[in-house]
């Protein structure tokens, strides 16, 4: 072989490498962008770059399954009043209100179309769209379930209702953004 040919055959290995190692390099931003915080935790979680990367296109691929839906304005406003009932409940009842709070949001998931079957599951499917806000509903499920055996402060419970009302609110403005509309 002639040393031009070696140097063509050189050159467009390296230009095969540099472009997979582009592609790459743009996918893991895209995962990363979509995924915020839930991203690195996948990568801690998940024991390997590679293993959490493919754990979370499973989930967009899940996600890309799921029947989501947005809500209709009334049923939006209806959401709005009865956050606004759990929260009076809080004075009086701040156990039962992180109760209550945690049931309207898990039927706010369903009605925007999330499978609803396990808490681990919700926050997989979750994890697409409310990536930003996982942590709060970490916390407050945390909480929640110590507050059935009466192990939580006041102030743990109001720190709940308020990663409740995180996510709540994210899942009640149906992925709209500044800028957008929909019909």
């Amino acid at each position: 072989m002639s040393s031009g040919i070696v140097i063509a055959i050189i050159v467009a290995v390296v230009l095969i490498v540099l472009a997979i190692g582009l592609w790459m390099a743009v996918r893991r931003r895209h995962l990363r962008d979509r995924f915020g915080p839930e991203y690195e935790r996948a990568v801690e979680a998940g024991g390997s770059r590679t293993a959490a990367e493919r754990d979370l296109r499973d989930r967009e691929q899940r996600h890309d399954d799921l029947d989501l839906k947005p809500l209709a304005s009334t049923t939006r406003q209806q959401y709005a009043q009865d956050w606004n009932s759990v929260q009076e409940h809080f004075v009086d009842r701040p156990q039962e209100a992180v109760g209550e709070a945690d049931q309207l949001v898990t039927r706010l998931m369903k009605d925007r179309g999330y499978p609803t079957e396990g808490y681990e599951q919700q926050l997989k499917d979750l994890s697409v769209e409310h990536g930003r806000t996982l942590e709060h509903y970490r916390a407050a499920h945390e909480v929640n379930a110590r507050a059935g055996s009466r192990q939580t402060t006041t102030e743990e419970l109001r720190g709940a209702m308020v990663h409740y009302r995180a996510l709540f609110d994210d899942l009640l403005t149906n992925g709209d953004r500044p800028g957008q509309q929909h019909a």
